[in-house]
């Protein structure tokens, strides 16, 4: 199986690398992934500058691997478009230091580096460690089994699973849950620095919001010690809300 990794933590994340090199050990991995950290960098894709590829070593010579000075979703589109010898069967995201719960899928450069796989025609999980200690044993462990469900069974050509995995030894996982995009909330906070040419500048400080969330979201999952799979798809349209503005018989 050809599976393509890529993240938004950078090709020298711990994450990615742990990934990588758990899975090449039964399959064959093409590695594209962004030069430096684009976390929050969304769905963005480069089109006013060049994009440029480098071939990097990752410590397993079996893993094909290039970094880009490109977002996530650029390493998927150029993996896709222009890197790898064979299509993947498989794009994963990840693994992403830190959350990527609720609301968060809208600025995670990770999230969207499976939409864009997705949007490419190719099946895609994302996957995250929600927090510290950053042990990845586990993470590869709960990411392999789900590689090998979506390939047996197969996923709708609209939908990514995005996934969650409580920052605990695999063995102290409590489950592993289908659940809905819950709510988390950040406080938007900037703290006011100078620079060492007395210029003002602004740091983003935000923390996040403790939320209510009904035990079948993702963000409560995750606190009750289960990994949670999420399924991700794009439309947009409000189906209530369409009805209702059909109501208002709008002519021009």
């Amino acid at each position: 199986m050809h599976l393509l990794i890529t993240n938004d933590d950078g090709i020298y994340a711990k994450g990615i690398r742990a990934l990588a090199n758990h899975l090449s050990k039964t399959n064959k991995v093409t590695v594209v992934a962004p030069d430096r950290q684009q976390s929050a960098t969304s769905h963005a894709i480069t089109l006013h500058k060049p994009l440029h590829v480098e071939r990097v070593n990752l410590g397993d010579e079996t893993v094909t691997a290039y970094h880009a000075n490109g977002t996530p979703a650029d390493c998927v589109k150029l993996a896709l478009g222009a890197l790898c010898d064979e299509p993947p069967d498989l794009v994963i995201s990840g693994i992403n230091s830190g959350a990527n719960l609720g609301l968060d899928i809208i600025y995670s450069g990770t999230a969207s580096a499976a939409a864009e796989a997705v949007l490419q025609g190719y099946p895609a999980i994302a996957v995250s460690l929600t927090g510290p200690p950053f042990d990845f044993s586990a993470s590869v462990l709960v990411a392999e089994r789900l590689i090998d469900m979506v390939m047996q069974r197969g996923l709708l050509a609209d939908t990514y699973l995005n996934v969650n995995v409580p920052p605990r030894p695999y063995e102290e996982l409590t489950g592993i849950a289908i659940t809905r995009t819950g709510v988390r909330k950040y406080r938007n906070s900037y703290e006011r620095r100078i620079d060492p040419l007395g210029r003002s500048y602004y740091w983003q400080v935000g923390e996040v919001l403790q939320m209510h969330n009904e035990p079948d979201t993702d963000v409560r999952t995750v606190e009750d010690g289960k990994v949670s799979v999420t399924p991700v798809h794009f439309d947009f349209t409000n189906g209530r809300l369409l009805v209702t503005l059909k109501e208002w018989e709008l002519t021009l």
